[in-house]
């Protein structure tokens, strides 16, 4: 039983972080198929119309791109991953500034 309980809570916290979202402040993406500087144009359209962001850069040698968000502004995990895979795209991972 407490191992169900455990297991559960654990579930719950990676749930809770998987959807977090994030206001202001830099988010960095970690992204499959970046080769080019047509891949980097194309992400770059895709945030600069998105009203929450006021600037991206892609790292083609990192295979990364970080997004700053404007003040009190958001958008979640699941909304950035959403763009960079109609982008045609995969997500590898997110991690943003505390």
């Amino acid at each position: 039983m407490k191992n169900k309980i455990v297991t559960t809570i654990f579930l719950i916290s990676m749930s809770v972080s998987v959807f977090a979202s994030h206001t202001g402040g830099n988010v960095y993406v970690d992204v499959n198929g970046l080769v080019c500087d047509f891949c980097a144009t194309a992400l770059e359209k895709v945030f600069g119309k998105q009203e929450a962001v006021d600037s991206v850069k892609v790292d083609l040698d990192k295979k990364a791109i970080s997004i700053h968000f404007n003040e009190g502004q958001k958008l979640d995990d699941e909304a950035i991953t959403q763009l960079i895979t109609d982008s045609g795209y995969n997500v590898r991972g997110i991690r943003y500034d505390k």
